[in-house]
């Protein structure tokens, strides 16, 4: 578990002990073997035994997410693998997560998709985007509404909503007129 005194965090075990000394300005949780650590407004990732798997040399890292995280130096993102190879290049204005093969990204102002080879496979035409979720939908922006869009790239439910977030638990949040409420993956609203 992470645990923070004195204004530094490190690890202890499930009995208390400590197995990684406070160090770190921020951590957070293990997920997957690693946890995701700050120093010096670094961000990096280590191990259980605290050996460092991806360096302090980036300004920002994310979460993992199929196996993959995005990460940002001096202003341009790509994704790391768990051995914290660049296997994306840092090319990208902006990255979002990836899920089942596809992650949004932003480059010269627009957001498309892209794979895991970093292969463009949804064009960055639109004004935003967000992550696919398992309705295998996914939100994206374009001239002030949001819409949804399916994995090959075509428009699902229209662009008519304020706001729109991916889908959870088979509904997702929008907001129209000033309304917030959840659609179902037909953009009919669900009661709830």
């Amino acid at each position: 578990a992470n645990v923070k005194q004195n204004g530094l965090w490190g690890f202890v075990d499930s009995t208390g002990d400590m197995v990684i000394p406070l160090q770190y300005e921020f951590a957070m949780h293990f997920s997957d073997g690693l946890a995701r650590v700050g120093k010096d407004e670094k961000s990096g990732y280590i191990d259980k035994t605290g050996k460092m798997v991806i360096p302090f040399q980036y300004d920002s890292i994310e979460l993992f997410s199929d196996g993959l995280v995005g990460a940002e130096k001096n202003g341009k993102w790509g994704f790391l693998d768990t051995a914290g190879r660049e296997v994306i290049p840092l090319q990208f204005d902006s990255v979002g997560y990836f899920f089942e093969g596809l992650a949004p990204f932003a480059k010269n102002g627009k957001w498309g998709f892209i794979d895991k080879t970093g292969k463009e496979v949804i064009p960055s035409v639109y004004d935003h985007a967000y992550r696919f979720s398992e309705e295998q939908l996914a939100p994206v922006k374009m001239n002030d509404k949001w819409g949804f869009i399916n994995k090959e790239g075509q428009v699902t439910i229209p662009f008519q909503f304020d706001s729109a977030d991916s889908f959870r638990d088979g509904v997702a949040p929008v907001e129209e007129d000033g309304k917030d409420f959840q659609i179902d993956k037909y953009g009919q609203p669900v009661e709830y």
